[in-house]
């Protein structure tokens, strides 16, 4: 139906995107535990600095999805430069942060080795922060007025730059000397910013038959408004889940360290579909909302969820009877080192089948909320448990001699708790009184 339709390129363009950290973690696998360390975690640490501009921006979808939803054709086209402007606003602040990256890697329990390499790998990462955040920015634009291929071929085109640039630069040939890690981050940031501009120029191009019109100024104070509360949810949430790693799981050592990153890395290709499910849930919510149709709402959330949880449980069954064969792309080799790297990997793998299909049923819910402007609530609530709960109870286990998979039950056990908080709001129905935009009001 509808939302397989709207699902599909959502998918196929985050599982694109999501290619590029897989391919800088697979590529810079056979240069060592060290390397697979240091730019695996490098690219978590390079997208939590993404992270609050981009969700900001993303609000840019539930603003387009409720005025598309409404007919304001006229207002639709403003809300992409606000979401560009802010995009360069990111730029700017992660160039003004570079100088620092070697500062806030030394504070941290890295050995030396993965933190100069990773010193590295980072301050490369973010020269491609402005073009991250402006492909979310346009990806969304037109994903709320139902147009999901722009961004999905935006990101196809900056999954199939990576791959070849990753492998060329990483190890070097034609005249190009060996780069390592930096290499596979150079690749990462030309071929965004490659992606960028592909859907800067068809945004432009289809800008020549849209309606004129300035910016209003009220108009972008409440992107930030109601962007910004989603913005800190991301980043601190995330900042909450790096901080675990870069404090807690670096006391249990490198191997730990990497075979985390690894299952990470296969857990972001696993969870695409289900994240594409919910994106593509939360279009059709605004949509709904903007056509003041808030008591189809319900109905499309639950069709998502069902979707979605399906979907995790199909992957959670690749992982529990083949976790060898996926562990191995990256634990490459013999030895004692590698076998310890599976024997670690193979046990979070699993544990993370219970995560990711919680996270499924709490990413619908939220996406949902986000797209009718409910995104303060889930905010309080999110960094709540994150912080008070998550973090301490993680932090405990491991200073307890807890090892890795003792460590992660608790991002199960928090996204239990998530997901049934964010049903109980989008049940409660307060969604229903918000009035994101000045021209889709609640109903009476």
């Amino acid at each position: 139906g509808d939302l397989l339709r709207l699902a599909w390129p959502v998918v196929i363009g985050r599982a694109a995107q999501s290619a590029v950290g897989f391919t800088d973690a697979a590529f810079v696998a056979s240069l060592g535990p060290d390397a697979l360390a240091a730019a695996s975690n490098g690219g978590m640490n390079a997208l939590a600095v993404y992270m609050l501009p981009t969700g900001i921006v993303f609000i840019i979808q539930s603003f387009a999805a409720q005025l598309h939803g409404a007919g304001d054709v006229s207002a639709l086209r403003r809300y992409a430069w606000y979401g560009l402007a802010l995009a360069a606003a990111a730029q700017l602040m992660a160039l003004a942060a570079i100088p620092m990256v070697p500062w806030a890697l030394a504070s941290l329990g890295y050995s030396p080795a993965v933190r100069a390499l990773m010193a590295s790998f980072l301050v490369i990462r973010l020269l491609g922060t402005g073009a991250a955040v402006g492909v979310e920015a346009l990806s969304n634009w037109f994903a709320g007025q139902e147009q999901t291929r722009p961004g999905s071929v935006a990101n196809v085109v900056l999954m199939a730059l990576n791959v070849p640039l990753n492998y060329w630069w990483i190890h070097g040939g034609a005249g190009v000397p060996a780069l390592g890690v930096r290499g596979s981050a150079l690749a990462s940031v030309v071929a965004t910013w490659a992606a960028f501009a592909l859907l800067f120029a068809g945004f432009i191009a289809q800008g020549r038959r849209a309606p004129r019109g300035g910016w209003v100024w009220s108009e972008l104070s409440r992107v930030v408004r109601f962007g910004f509360p989603n913005g800190i949810n991301w980043f601190l949430e995330f900042a909450a889940f790096m901080f675990v790693i870069d404090v807690a799981f670096t006391k249990l050592g490198t191997v730990a360290l990497a075979s985390l990153m690894v299952v990470l890395q296969l857990n972001t290709v696993g969870f695409m579909p289900a994240f594409g499910v919910a994106t593509a849930c939360a279009i059709q919510v605004g949509n709904a909302i903007g056509a003041r149709a808030h008591d189809a709402v319900p109905a499309l959330v639950r069709r998502a969820v069902l979707v979605a949880c399906a979907w995790m449980v199909f992957v959670g069954v690749l992982y529990a009877f083949f976790p060898r064969p996926l562990f191995a792309i990256f634990a490459r080799g013999a030895g004692a080192e590698t076998e310890a790297m599976v024997r670690v990997g193979v046990g979070l793998l699993l544990v993370s089948v219970a995560w990711q299909l919680f996270d499924a049923i709490a990413m619908t819910f939220g996406e949902a909320l986000r797209a009718a402007g409910d995104t303060a609530w889930p905010m309080w609530v999110r960094l709540s448990i994150a912080w008070l709960f998550f973090v301490p109870v993680t932090l405990a286990t491991v200073k307890l001699g807890g090892g890795p998979v003792a460590t992660l039950v608790w991002v199960v056990v928090y996204l239990i708790a998530l997901s049934a908080l964010l049903y109980a709001r989008f049940h409660s129905g307060r969604w229903k009184t918000l009035a994101l935009t000045e021209t889709t009001l609640p109903p009476p």
